[in-house]
């Protein structure tokens, strides 16, 4: 990776869970599975982080980390008139401020956080499900369609911590812009 631009980020949560508390489970309601917001994460290149659901999973291999702003979250939040959200409902792995995501989708790009350099490349986009209208808010579904964060492969090991971090991205960002909707293409579903 050629990075030539570095921001200032903050990890604040990163979110560890054995189990899928939504997937497949539209009539069972959503699962209790042991959820950790943990003080930092071990990454495993190409198997994701250790202990969360996605790690070593063939079908995951090139989204097996999920990366969020809380921007995004604030800004719904704000849109919908409610309460901040709790990050760790959305089940995404590592919820930044200040990173403005979606310019990352098909880039390899890193953070730093004091456990070394981990490097990623961005993937796809981190759609929401249809749980978000219960477990965040109605119309949050809708509203996280753009800012869901980016789903990436992890191409390299090593460790994320909570705090102050650095994202390195051969991209610029725009960090006023962490919590902005992207454009999607329209869906081919009715």
């Amino acid at each position: 990776m050629t990075a030539s631009y570095r921001y200032d980020v903050e990890i604040l949560h990163l979110l560890v869970s054995s189990g899928h508390a939504y997937f497949g489970r539209a009539r069972d309601g959503a699962a209790e599975v042991p959820t950790t917001d943990a003080e930092q994460v071990d990454v495993v290149s190409g198997k994701g982080i250790v202990g969360d659901r996605f790690f070593g999973k063939a079908a995951h291999m090139d989204a097996a980390v999920t990366l969020i702003a809380i921007e995004s979250l604030e800004a719904m939040a704000a849109e919908l008139g409610v309460a901040p959200f709790d990050p760790l409902l959305t089940r995404r792995n590592v919820v930044l401020r200040g990173a403005h995501l979606a310019p990352l989708l098909g880039e390899e790009f890193a953070l730093e956080s004091g456990g070394g350099l981990v490097r990623l490349r961005g993937g796809r986009p981190a759609h929401p499900c249809a749980w978000m209208d219960q477990v965040l808010a109605p119309g949050a579904h809708a509203a996280m369609r753009g800012r869901g964060g980016v789903r990436c492969q992890p191409l390299s090991d090593g460790i994320l911590r909570r705090g102050p971090a650095v994202l390195i991205s051969p991209v610029p960002l725009d960090p006023d812009k962490a919590g902005t909707a992207t454009l999607l293409r329209a869906s081919r579903l009715p």
